[in-house]
């Protein structure tokens, strides 16, 4: 389960998306490393993954959108947790389609548009052909390789750049060839975090560290690993393990990010962006390419193909069974034998398409313009579900009180607020849906312009335009399922005391069978 749970969460969206991306703002990533073990692994499994996999049992409910309708006895929550699963888990996704295809275009010297399509008939066959196990057992296969390569990785960037100490040393003594463009945005080094409330400040800590560190709790691909182990000593165990794998994953990803500015300095006079051309997913490839033997990229290629499979092979999944179980058979209450299983085949396939031509299309507009895709799409996704699911999901668990009109409220309040937010304020998504051009003739309503330049509306420190959208969405999503919950009538006695009451021992072992299958 912690290998499983481990290389769903960390794919190549980490290892070449984030480590390109600690390849321009440094070792402040490794916030996200910490966060992504104190949160990600020991809350999840020690406070989540218990309750989680005892309410599932009660309940039985195999999913995530399941587990939510069940507990708030919603057909409505089910399906439209279901359907915000499917419409946008495509985006995470893609993500992490464009990671592993850029990694095996510059690896194998193949056009990019024939590595994305490859690799993504590849996922396809085995994830419609092997279920909910059948990915378990690779993602855990998967991530033994994942971690080998990784260790093998940083100490050979070590011994490549002169040592831990020298290494560090000529990192620090890179901040003066920061490029101007950065320093004005607040870069000060790639031993520095960047100056506190700049627009690099607001990227990295609100999108990049606050929106993967917490959106992780609320991640449907992950909350149903919880629901497959035997008891919750498993998820004790789990936690050494997990926590070991994330430190290797993303540290080393992170490290070596950051540590490839010394190498293309050392080569090209150039820092790492430079190098890349303005395209941050290029740098980690062009980093192993450069500095490794040749026959160690052949090696890592395995570790890259392994981090994308088991996390894509697990995304598609799970939006195949938001359409088919979650959305299909229980939101519709079409329940016809046979056509749910259909129904989630055919999510995975139609999943399958919208990503790949997320991957053709983003890579084409963004791909060359300096925008870090792969970790700004997994940031939004994360963002998404944790101000739509998370208080509703933590209410559900802890609380007796919180009433299914507030779960419905806060979800609503959550996605709408984080979709309104990336459209009309995050200057990134805003500048890319270009609607907020169109109506209000400025890219950002967090931009004003002044004797006709731009400049960011600012309270304090407070840079509108750079604040992710979940540290808007979610507090809004919190406040409003407490406060509807004041208001409305609290849910059967019956069934809160049946969520709530003690699992009997011969009933875990036949819900985990049923899970697992």
């Amino acid at each position: 389960m912690a290998m499983s749970y481990g290389a769903t969460f960390i794919s190549t969206s980490a290892i070449v998306g984030f480590g390109g991306a600690a390849g321009v703002f440094g070792f402040g990533l490794l916030w996200l490393t910490f966060l992504n073990i104190f949160v990600g692994i020991f809350l999840a499994f020690v406070l989540f993954g218990g309750r989680t996999r005892r309410l599932g049992l009660r309940l039985d409910a195999h999913t995530f959108p399941e587990l939510l309708g069940r507990r708030f006895q919603s057909r409505f929550i089910q399906g439209t947790v279901g359907a915000l699963v499917f419409l946008f888990m495509p985006l995470y996704a893609s993500a992490v389609l464009i990671g592993a295809a850029k990694y095996l275009a510059q690896q194998l010297g193949i056009p990019y548009e024939a590595a994305l399509f490859a690799f993504s008939v590849i996922i396809a066959l085995y994830v419609i052909m092997g279920g909910l196990k059948g990915v378990m057992y690779t993602d855990a296969l998967q991530g033994t390789l994942m971690f080998s390569g990784m260790v093998l990785l940083l100490v050979m960037t070590y011994s490549r750049l002169g040592g831990f100490t020298s290494a560090h040393d000529q990192l620090t003594q890179l901040a003066d060839m920061v490029p101007a463009g950065l320093a004005a945005r607040g870069h000060r080094g790639w031993t520095s975090m960047p100056e506190f409330g700049s627009p690099l400040w607001w990227t990295l800590v609100s999108t990049i560290v606050l929106g993967v560190g917490i959106g992780v709790l609320a991640q449907p691909q992950l909350a149903v690993r919880y629901m497959t182990v035997k008891s919750h000593k498993e998820l004790d165990r789990a936690v050494a393990i997990g926590g070991v794998f994330i430190l290797m994953m993303t540290g080393v990803a992170f490290v070596v990010g950051a540590l490839s500015n010394i190498f293309f300095m050392q080569t090209e006079g150039k820092i790492a962006i430079a190098v890349a051309g303005g395209d941050v997913e290029r740098i980690i490839p062009l980093f192993l390419q450069g500095a490794m033997p040749e026959w160690f990229g052949v090696l890592f290629m395995l570790t890259l193909l392994s981090a994308a499979m088991s996390t894509m092979s697990s995304q598609f999944h799970t939006m195949g069974t938001a359409l088919g179980r979650d959305f299909y058979e229980e939101a519709l209450g079409c329940r016809q034998r046979g056509h749910g299983v259909l129904a989630s085949r055919l999510g995975v396939l139609i999943g399958i398409l919208i990503s790949v031509y997320l991957g053709y299309e983003l890579e084409r507009i963004f791909g060359q313009a300096g925008m870090a895709i792969v970790a700004r799409g997994t940031a939004l996704f994360f963002g998404l579900c944790a101000a739509s699911f998370l208080p509703m999901y933590i209410g559900g668990l802890w609380s007796r009180r919180i009433t299914r009109k507030a779960a419905v409220a806060g979800m609503l309040t959550g996605a709408i607020a984080s979709i309104l937010w990336m459209m009309f304020v995050h200057e990134a998504e805003s500048t890319a849906f270009l609607l907020c051009k169109r109506l209000f003739g400025v890219r950002s309503l967090a931009i004003t312009i002044v004797d006709g330049q731009e400049v960011f509306r600012s309270t304090g420190k407070i840079i509108w335009a750079f604040v992710n959208p979940m540290l808007v969405a979610l507090p809004l999503s919190a406040l409003v399922t407490w406060v509807v919950s004041l208001f409305t009538t609290n849910m059967p006695e019956d069934h809160i005391n049946r969520c709530f009451a003690p699992v009997p021992a011969p009933e875990n072992t036949a819900a985990n069978t049923g899970v697992s299958s």
